[in-house]
C-alpha cells in the first residue's frame, strides 16, 4: 500500500516543460513481513529526474551526447540548452562529469547479453590490452577492451607496471563466466609473465605492428641521422638558391601571396593624354638573333623573353619540389624519411640533367652541381639503409599472407624462419651497420616468436593491437577538440579518462532509454569510484589560495591527533 506522505516532491526542468514531480512510498501492510519497515521508490519518478537533481534524463543525455559526439565546449552546449532551460555554465559541467560518465559505466556493466552472443557465435571472446603512456610520475591508463563487442571490461590507472600489479589488474578475467579465446595486447615485460600466470592456457597474440617497428628501430635511427645529414648537404649547397621564391611583385622582395584589407599594392593606371596631344609612337621590339649558324630571321624580344619566363618558371617549380623533399617525415618501419627524400631528389637530378642538356640556364646549372655533391656525400650510407628496408619490407609481406588459400600459423612461421636463415647464410652482407641489424632481427624475432602465429589458425584474432591504440588516439583527439588546449587534455585523461573512452549507444534517444533505469545503488557506487580517484587531485592546482586553503585543513587535521609522548 502507499504511505501518507509524499516523498521527492521537487520540480524539474525537462527540455520539453517544466514538471513537478512527487511520489508515495509503497510498503508491505503486514507487519509479520520481512520487508514491512522499507519503504519502495516509484519507478515512474526515479526515470524522471535522478535524486538531488532538479533536471531531467533527457537534459543529461543532451548535455553528453553534444560532449561526446559534437565535440562541444561547455560553453557551446550551455548556449544551447539556455533558451529552452534556465541553467549555468558550472551546471552543465557538473551535470557531465557527476552524472551522465557514472550513469555510461553502470550502462556499460550491463551488456552481458552481448558478450553472450559473442561468445556464442564465435565460440570464445577475445581480448585487448593496451595501456596510454602516462605524464611524468603520474600513473599509467590501462584498459581491457573485447574485441568483437568493443566493450570496455575495465579501464583504470595502474601505479607500477610490475608482473604482480599486472595480475591484480587481469585476474578478473580468470574468473570470467564466458571463455576467452585468445589475448592481444603488446609485449609489457610485466604483462607477459602476469598472463601466463592467470590465463596460462589461452592464446596470447603480440602485436605484430610493435615486433616490426621494434625490428626496426636501429634502421629507423641510422635513417633519421640520414635525413638530418642529407638536408643539412642540400642546403649548404643550394641554401640561398631554395631560399630566393620569385615574389609576385618584384618591388617588394621576399613578400609572397598576400590578403587581407592591404593584400597588395594598388593598381598603376595610366593617366590619359592630354586634349591636342599627339598619340606615342608604338615601341619598337629589338630583335632577339638566333645563333649564327643558322639562316632562320631574328626571333622578337616578346618570344624571347616569354621563353626565358617559362624557364624560370620551370626551374623554380624544381626548386619548390627540392625545398618540399627536405620536409618529409618518415614513418617506420615501412616509410623512411632519408630513403625516400634520397630517391626525390635523385628524380629532381636527373630530370634537371635532361633540361639542361636541352637549354643552358645558371640557376639549373646550379641546381645539378649543388645535388650532385650533397647526394654523393651520402650514397653509401643510403645503400645500407636501403638494404635493410628491403629485409624489412620482406618480413612485412611474410606476416601480411596474402596468399591463397590463407597459410596456417605454421606455414607462415616456416616461411620467416626460412628468410631469416636466408639472411644470417648471405655471406655478402659485410657493413658494421647490417651486420648489427641482422643481429638485433634475430634477438626481437626470438623474443616475440610464441606470440606472432596464433592469428593465422583463429580467424577472429586480429594480427595488431590498434583498435586499442585507435580507441585512445580517437578518446585524445575528441577532448582536444572540446577543450582547445593540450595541457587541459592531459589533465582530463589523467582524471576521467577511466570513464572518457566507455562507448555511448548509437543515438541520443537510445542514450536517454538505455540510462533511465539504471539502479541507484549503482550509480552510487560508480560516483564514490569517481570521488576516490579525485582525491589524488586535490592538490593538483596552481592557485595559491587553493593551495593554502587545502594545506591549512591537512594541518589542522594533524594537529587534531593525539601528540606522540616521548619517555
Amino acid at each position: 500500500m502507499l504511505a501518507n506522505y509524499v516523498l521527492g516532491d521537487k520540480t524539474v526542468q525537462t527540455l520539453t516543460a517544466v514538471v513537478s514531480v512527487a511520489s508515495r512510498p509503497a510498503f508491505c501492510a503486514d507487519p509479520q513481513c520481512a520487508g514491512a519497515s522499507m519503504r519502495l521508490r516509484s519507478v515512474a519518478g526515479q526515470q524522471v529526474a535522478l535524486p538531488h537533481t532538479t533536471y531531467g534524463y533527457d537534459v543529461v543525455v543532451r548535455i553528453g551526447w553534444q560532449r561526446q559526439t559534437r565535440c562541444a565546449t561547455y560553453a557551446a552546449i550551455h548556449a544551447d540548452l539556455t533558451p529552452q532551460i534556465p541553467i549555468a555554465e558550472s551546471q552543465v559541467r557538473h551535470l557531465y562529469q557527476h552524472t551522465y560518465l557514472p550513469l555510461l559505466a553502470c550502462h556499460e556493466r550491463q551488456q552481458t547479453e552481448h558478450l553472450t552472443q559473442a561468445a556464442e557465435q564465435h565460440g570464445g571472446l577475445v581480448i585487448a590490452l593496451d595501456g596510454l603512456a602516462p605524464e611524468g610520475g603520474e600513473p599509467q591508463r590501462w584498459c581491457i577492451r573485447e574485441v568483437l563487442t568493443g566493450l570496455v571490461l575495465r579501464s583504470g590507472w595502474l601505479s607500477r607496471q610490475d608482473q604482480a600489479t599486472f595480475e591484480g589488474f587481469v585476474q578478473p578475467l580468470r574468473d570470467f563466466p564466458w571463455p576467452i579465446r585468445a589475448i592481444v595486447s603488446d609485449k609489457q615485460r610485466g604483462l607477459v609473465p602476469a598472463l601466463a600466470t592467470v590465463l596460462a592456457t589461452t592464446p596470447h597474440q603480440f602485436c605484430q605492428t610493435h615486433y616490426l617497428r621494434n625490428l626496426a628501430d636501429p634502421l629507423a635511427a641510422t635513417d633519421s641521422a640520414l635525413t638530418v645529414t642529407l638536408r643539412q648537404a642540400v642546403r649548404a649547397e643550394l641554401g640561398p638558391l631554395l631560399r630566393a621564391d620569385q615574389p609576385p611583385d618584384p618591388t617588394q622582395p621576399g613578400v609572397l601571396t598576400m590578403t587581407g584589407l592591404l593584400e597588395g599594392t594598388a593598381p598603376v593606371t595610366e593617366s590619359p593624354p592630354a586634349p591636342g596631344d599627339a598619340p606615342a609612337p608604338p615601341a619598337v621590339e629589338p630583335a632577339c638573333p638566333l645563333p649564327a649558324a643558322t639562316d632562320t630571321a631574328p626571333v622578337p624580344l616578346a618570344s624571347c623573353a616569354h621563353h626565358a619566363q617559362i624557364a624560370a618558371d620551370v626551374v623554380t617549380q624544381l626548386l619548390r619540389r627540392t625545398r618540399y623533399l627536405l620536409t618529409l617525415k618518415g614513418r617506420p618501419p615501412l616509410r623512411l624519411a632519408g630513403v625516400e627524400t634520397y630517391a626525390g631528389l635523385q628524380e629532381v637530378l636527373a630530370r634537371s640533367r635532361r633540361l639542361l642538356a636541352h637549354r643552358d640556364d645558371p640557376q639549373l646549372t646550379r641546381l645539378v652541381r649543388g645535388l650532385e655533391d650533397a647526394l654523393a656525400s651520402v650514397a653509401p650510407t643510403v645503400a645500407e639503409v636501403q638494404i635493410g628496408a628491403t629485409w624489412m619490407a620482406r618480413i612485412t609481406t611474410i606476416l601480411s599472407a596474402a596468399a591463397e588459400p590463407a597459410p596456417t600459423a605454421t606455414q607462415v612461421a616456416q616461411q620467416l624462419q626460412d628468410y631469416r636463415d636466408e639472411l644470417e647464410a648471405d655471406v655478402t652482407v659485410t657493413a658494421p651497420r647490417l651486420v648489427a641489424f641482422r643481429q638485433h632481427l634475430r634477438k626481437v624475432s626470438r623474443s616475440y616468436w610464441p606470440g606472432l602465429f596464433h592469428c593465422y589458425d583463429h580467424v577472429d584474432i586480429p594480427r595488431t593491437n590498434n583498435g586499442m591504440e585507435s580507441l585512445f588516439r580517437d578518446t585524445q583527439r575528441r577532448l582536444l577538440r572540446t577543450t582547445g588546449q593540450k595541457g587541459r587534455t592531459r589533465r582530463i585523461v589523467h582524471r576521467s579518462g577511466a570513464w572518457e573512452v566507455l562507448s555511448h549507444p548509437p543515438t541520443e534517444a537510445a542514450s536517454l532509454e538505455a540510462l533511465r533505469p539504471i539502479a541507484l545503488a549503482d550509480l552510487a557506487d560508480e560516483r564514490r569510484r569517481m570521488r576516490q580517484h579525485a582525491e589524488r587531485f586535490r592538490l593538483h592546482t596552481r592557485s595559491p589560495r587553493q593551495t593554502t586553503a587545502q594545506l591549512d585543513r591537512l594541518e589542522q587535521q594533524w594537529l587534531a591527533l593525539p601528540p606522540t609522548t616521548t619517555g
